[in-house]
């Protein structure tokens, strides 16, 4: 279960007009945890000042990295302050504000939604524009930066699947893949109960393609019933919350998405709770046991262990593009870049996001 930042996501759904099939419904709350308590992430000036995440001095340097990333413009050298977006390091930016170990821990994992520590040592260009959107995003909606469709994730391919309607797709579901047939090194056909489909080009996911994919990790998911909210989250009905790894002397940090019947999702009173992350041992779920401890009484619990599944090639060659597995974070921030890099891949071209079509059409009629 994942939950939707103003991001490139919701870039491409506006795009790509599939949103007029579908209602979203903001998030209620976004926190982090630290020693053994959750906080509310804070994002803006006032937050920072009364948040229990930081003391006064790292409240006022806090602020002022924020002032800094708010008037930051990329063409506008004048607002780098001397910063060199594309060869300061993270490391250094945050070093430059002076900020401690802790404020550096849910910046990077809570607000700028980096799932490991590898960010540190890159350029701060793409950790200032992570920071520029959360806050951005949050100011548009009050209580947090994330959506959340109503009627569940379910409503993301529905959506599709009507839009691609009025292409003049088609679908056919509940069906078996018999075999993908090759002609010369390239797809041709994928035969299913005895027929074959032709195609030019193929897209799937690494479920239906195992000798073309690789294995380079795992991802837990644990998907908890509940008939209560989740504890210091002042009641929310939805929310987000992160354990960055450091807390735990993990790789990877631990992930909550909270929804309930405030998104269609379940019964009055009752409370759907998926708590993921990737495995790095061979006890999985003794990993997420610190998230599982906040959702305490638990009614059921359903736990699934999955490969993280990557495709060996590029594709070009076969015309067999495949996708990577979801992973185990409950943003789509690395299912953006799968679906820019799989555009890339097909067509050749930036995924770029232009007029939409409707939007083009009014603008001849003017």
């Amino acid at each position: 279960m994942k939950q939707l930042e103003v991001c490139e996501l919701v870039k491409i759904l506006l795009h790509t007009e599939v949103t007029r099939y579908m209602d979203f419904k903001v998030v209620e709350g976004s926190y982090v945890y630290k020693a053994g308590k959750l906080h509310k992430v804070p994002a803006t000036e006032e937050d920072a000042q009364t948040s229990d995440l930081m003391g006064m001095f790292d409240k006022r340097r806090f602020r002022k990295l924020l002032n800094f990333v708010l008037n930051f413009e990329s063409r506008n050298p004048r607002t780098h302050q001397d910063v060199d977006p594309e060869k300061t390091t993270t490391r250094e930016l945050f070093s430059r504000f002076d900020l401690g170990q802790d404020v550096i821990d849910f910046t990077g994992h809570a607000i700028a939604l980096h799932c490991n520590e590898s960010y540190l040592d890159q350029p701060c260009l793409d950790t200032i524009n992570r920071i520029k959107l959360y806050c951005e995003s949050l100011s548009r909606h009050s209580f947090s930066p994330y959506l959340y469709p109503l009627y569940g994730q379910g409503e993301l391919p529905q959506g599709f699947a009507r839009l691609s309607a009025e292409y003049g797709g088609a679908f056919l579901m509940n069906r078996t893949i018999d075999e993908i047939v090759m002609e010369n090194g390239k797809v041709k056909a994928v035969k299913s109960e005895g027929k074959e489909f032709h195609c030019k080009q193929l897209i799937c996911d690494p479920s239906y393609v195992p000798n073309r994919v690789r294995k380079i990790g795992r991802v837990i998911r644990v998907i908890c019933l509940l008939n209560h909210p989740v504890k210091n989250t002042h009641d929310a009905s939805s929310c987000q919350i992160i354990l960055p790894q450091s807390q735990f002397n993990r790789k990877s940090d631990i992930y909550i998405s909270v929804v309930s019947y405030g998104h269609s999702v379940a019964s009055d009173g009752l409370y759907i709770a998926t708590v993921s992350t990737t495995a790095e041992t061979i006890t999985p779920e003794k990993e997420v046991q610190p998230g599982l401890e906040l959702l305490e009484p638990i009614l059921q619990k359903f736990v699934t262990v999955n490969n993280l599944l990557v495709p060996n090639e590029d594709g070009r060659k076969s015309q067999i593009f495949v996708s990577r597995s979801y992973d185990g974070a409950n943003h789509f921030e690395t299912d953006c870049e799968d679906i820019k890099d799989l555009y890339h891949r097909l067509t050749g071209a930036q995924l770029c996001f232009l007029k939409s079509r409707h939007q083009s059409h009014n603008s001849d009629d003017d």
